[in-house]
């Protein structure tokens, strides 16, 4: 552990280096954060902190700027996790009279996040595959297109809109509309297709056009079943002075397209992960952190907010954010 003047000092480049993105220099830790030592005792600490591998020297200034390891440290010992009561505030009112299905909320929370921290925001969906088909309800557009809206158990929706030819009318969506909620609401997401099967040869006797809308509800389906994915400010790497270099923005932008590494990330073990709050954890990943939180929906089901930028982010405020937001959804969908 730290003297308490070392850690002062070290809160001090870390929160510095966080807001101006410069290597962090004793003159400035005096005049701008007022610390009670003379400019010699600050420069003998920097230096400790630097054996110690919390701070490194880049080689165009004399500052320091904070490693992994003294983020590591921050984060573990030193940040305050909590969100002044304006934030809250402005958090309740955004989420207070809101009554679109999950899937809208959950999105509105990816947008609320990638703003008010300027970073990017993914949020992971509950897994649908063990929730009930509760209900398919049909919009007629015009004579050739409709738009059936998939409702669970659980709240969740997936819209699919039908875009057919002549041959193929609003009725005979309906009609095959109608049969499937006859044969299938109740049946567990996961097990929709197998009894689509089923049901084929029905569809065939009172259906004109069976084949291309059986087709069509099928890839709705397994649709609904896999996991959501949300994303929201993926340009606002562009804004960080850290991916300033086209190659690196380039990496980080395949990552944030790659659902496949992102969800890796999101279930890593524990072993690499490091608790940052009451319900959050963080990872570093290259040059980026990838802060996450848990929120729950009902007793099986999860879903996952993570925040991801730059080593250089302001763990405290983005951490406070994603507890409060994930409390905010576990209170409106998990009723225990």
């Amino acid at each position: 552990m730290l003297t308490n003047r070392q850690s002062l000092i070290l809160k001090a480049i870390v929160e510095d280096f966080i807001q101006s993105a410069e290597p962090v220099g004793s003159k400035t830790l005096m005049t701008k954060y007022d610390l009670p030592y003379s400019s010699a005792t600050i420069r003998n600490e920097m230096m400790y902190l630097e054996e110690r591998g919390l701070l490194e020297k880049t080689h165009t200034s004399s500052g320091r700027v904070p490693s992994t390891l003294g983020y590591r440290y921050y984060v573990e010992n030193l940040m305050n996790v909590e969100l002044n009561d304006h934030e809250r505030y402005e958090l309740q009112t955004v989420f207070r009279d809101e009554r679109g299905s999950m899937d809208d909320v959950i999105q509105k929370s990816c947008d609320v996040l990638s703003h008010m921290t300027s970073l990017t925001s993914i949020v992971l969906g509950p897994d649908a595959k063990n929730q009930r088909l509760q209900h398919i309800k049909l919009f007629p557009v015009d004579d050739h297109t409709a738009v059936a809206v998939f409702i669970t158990s659980q709240g969740h929706t997936e819209n699919k809109t039908f875009h057919f030819d002549d041959s193929v009318s609003v009725d005979d969506i309906t009609n095959c509309c109608n049969i499937l909620n006859d044969r299938l609401v109740g049946t567990q997401l996961s097990e929709v297709v197998d009894k689509m099967n089923e049901i084929k040869p029905i569809l065939a006797n009172q259906v004109k056009r069976h084949e291309a809308l059986f087709n069509a509800f099928i890839q709705a389906f397994r649709r609904f079943a896999s996991d959501h994915m949300y994303y929201s400010g993926a340009t606002n790497m562009l804004y960080q002075p850290e991916f300033a270099d086209i190659e690196k923005l380039r990496n980080v932008m395949r990552m944030l397209e790659d659902e496949q590494l992102v969800r890796e990330i999101a279930r890593r073990g524990q072993s690499t992960l490091l608790r940052a709050g009451n319900k959050s954890e963080l990872i570093w990943v290259d040059d980026m952190a990838v802060v996450s939180t848990s929120f729950r929906v009902n007793d099986t089901e999860e879903g996952k907010l993570m925040v991801v930028g730059p080593s250089r982010m302001n763990y405290d405020r983005v951490t406070s954010m994603l507890d409060f937001i994930g409390e905010i959804l576990e209170q409106k969908y998990y009723k225990k």
